[in-house]
């Protein structure tokens, strides 16, 4: 169901394409598209796969589905940090994917128009630079926007 733009304060009109979950790895925000974000729950037991990527957690059972969980931070070849109550799953569906993201905390939802999205920039300036999409300037400061594809990409996931 798609939602209906609606007049902002500014007089534009906002859609779910403006709006983005946004949520921490370490002290940098990153965002997902509000429209695959299905919802957020709180860490659950995770049942390992043998043989999986190293970043793929495993599978849980969210209300009678079995859904593949990954680990953002792993994805990202960050330092471990032990799960706490900020910790927190973002299901996301993508294409004909349920799929759980492990990430630090959960920040909020964001409106970022169109002309405050830019490409990031040309050099890799680090390891996971492929998986951003867009660069989005917000008031406090700069949001990393993920193409979640990339971040799905992985031979046997």
């Amino acid at each position: 169901m798609a939602e209906q733009g609606k007049t902002s304060a500014a007089g534009g009109v906002e859609t779910t394409t403006d709006r983005f979950m946004t949520f921490y790895i370490d002290s940098e925000e990153y965002g997902l598209e509000i429209s695959v974000v299905k919802e957020i729950i709180e860490m659950v037991p995770i049942t390992r796969i043998p043989e999986s990527p190293e970043f793929v957690e495993g599978i849980i059972n969210l209300r009678g589905d079995i859904i593949g969980v990954l680990d953002v931070r792993k994805r990202f070849s960050k330092s471990p940090k032990p799960y706490d109550e900020q910790t927190c799953i973002i299901v996301v569906e993508y294409g004909e994917f349920v799929l759980g993201l492990i990430v630090d905390s959960v920040n909020e939802v964001l409106i970022i128009k169109e002309d405050h999205i830019s490409a990031p920039p040309n050099a890799k300036l680090n390891h996971y630079n492929q998986y951003i999409r867009n660069i989005g300037r917000v008031e406090h400061g700069i949001v990393l926007l993920l193409d979640l594809e990339r971040v799905l990409q992985q031979e046997g996931f």
